[in-house]
């Protein structure tokens, strides 16, 4: 059939006549049809926030809790005050830099090298379980995860053991988040405090060298243990090669650069300057590498902990909650909101550095929402044919709580 006129294509397309302004519609469909617009456009915009709060749920909250605060201490120029800008530029700079290692293939390269040929099982697991503790020390414990989980699943596919799947990954996980604790750039609450608290060197490694020590005896002994110790054969169908070698010396570069500028060698704007610019001239797509929501979610907890410090009574209560009690505080806080707010949150309350670095770290084991590069384990396996969700998060629980127990034991024995 053919439209011969715009009034018929109205009555087709509306099951009503348009076309002249006073004929109005039966009573009704109007209001329907603006209804049922708003109701798509308010479904697409639920939709929206929806995926926005899976997608990034600390910021969430940590948007609520500036907004919330802002009834304490009402927007003025002093806000400007509360935010830690070298920590933001020091957190953007490695994260851009790291993200440029990362696609020049280096992790992939070590990790076949470690692992392609004739080896013992035993030694496959330990491989696996640390790669991710020493890299983590340099690149942060979620780019060792990102990088060295699906790596597991790969190997151990290809020689059919996946029945140690679940309990390497476990192991790979708690590797990740106690080696990152090891080094200031390890992890971004360290990043945080180390700046925040203006620690030096000795004082950092002082505190965090034993714990590490212990970690890497126990997570040594675990993953030789999950196993059974059994000839293999590990043959790669690709071989891992170095991409770009010309930008992997820059990237390298601009990583020392970021080193110098974490222990105040190099000041934090002529470090944001450099790496700026070297993005902007040879590789502009490591902008979109960067994880903007990490960064907005400690901006917005630096707004909440400036305001709820500038509030005397609120203040003052929470520092007497902190004194003498700071490591369990914390440990407590960040099995419920994570390590990284954990330590932003409550460093505005208590000068015991050491209290907040031990309490953030070791508060990364315990619930898979400790730490929240724990949950890109979780979802890596959970993708892997045949998971078993239940047995994971059993495993996951029993060994994080076994090794909180071994570390905190420790942790009161140093200080005391």
């Amino acid at each position: 059939m053919l439209l011969t006129t715009e009034r018929e294509a109205s009555k087709l397309m509306y099951g009503i006549r348009l076309s002249n302004m006073r004929e109005r519609p039966p009573a009704g469909v109007a209001f329907s049809l603006h209804l049922e617009g708003d109701e798509w456009m308010v479904q697409e915009k639920k939709g929206r926030w929806l995926a926005l709060l899976r997608k990034e749920p600390v910021l969430c909250i940590a948007a609520v809790c500036a907004a919330a605060s802002t009834l304490l201490n009402p927007p003025s120029p002093a806000y400007l005050n509360y935010i830690d800008w070298r920590v933001l530029t020091l957190l953007f700079c490695l994260m851009a830099v790291v993200a440029g290692l990362q696609e020049c293939g280096v992790f992939a390269v070590l990790a076949q090298r470690l692992l392609a040929g004739e080896r013992r099982m035993r030694l496959v697991s330990l491989a696996l379980v640390l790669l991710p503790f020493f890299v983590s020390m340099v690149v942060t414990n979620d780019v060792a995860l990102i990088t060295f989980v699906p790596f597991a699943v790969l190997v151990l596919g290809l020689i059919g053991r996946t029945e140690y799947l679940a309990p390497l990954v476990v192991l790979q996980t708690m590797a990740a988040n106690l080696g990152s604790m090891a080094t200031p750039v390890g992890n971004p609450q360290n990043l945080y405090l180390y700046a925040d608290y203006e620690l030096t060197a000795e004082q950092f490694f002082g505190t965090m060298l034993p714990l590490t020590l212990v970690s890497l005896a126990a997570l040594t002994a675990a993953s030789l243990l999950c196993v059974r110790d059994e000839g293999i054969q590990v043959r790669f169908q690709e071989q891992a090669e170095l991409r770009r070698p010309g930008r992997l010396g820059l990237m390298a570069g601009l990583f020392v650069l970021c080193l110098l500028s974490v222990f105040r060698v190099l000041p934090y704007p002529a470090l944001l300057a450099v790496v700026a610019g070297g993005l902007l001239l040879f590789d502009r797509g490591l902008f979109r590498r960067v994880d903007y929501g990490l960064l907005a979610t400690f901006f917005c907890f630096f707004l909440f902990a400036g305001n709820i410090g500038a509030c005397g009574p609120v203040h003052a209560a929470l520092a007497s909650l902190m004194e003498g009690h700071t490591a369990l505080t914390t440990g407590l806080t960040s099995q419920i909101i994570s390590n990284v707010p954990a330590a932003v949150l409550l460093s505005g309350f208590t000068a015991d550095w050491r209290g907040l670095l031990v309490g953030s770290n070791l508060g990364g084991l315990g619930t898979p929402i400790a730490s929240l590069a724990s949950l890109i384990s979780l979802k890596v396996y959970l993708r892997t044919p045949g998971a078993r969700p239940g047995r994971y998060l059993l495993l996951f629980t029993a060994a994080n709580g076994a090794a909180l127990v071994l570390l905190c034991l420790c942790a009161a024995l140093l200080a005391g």
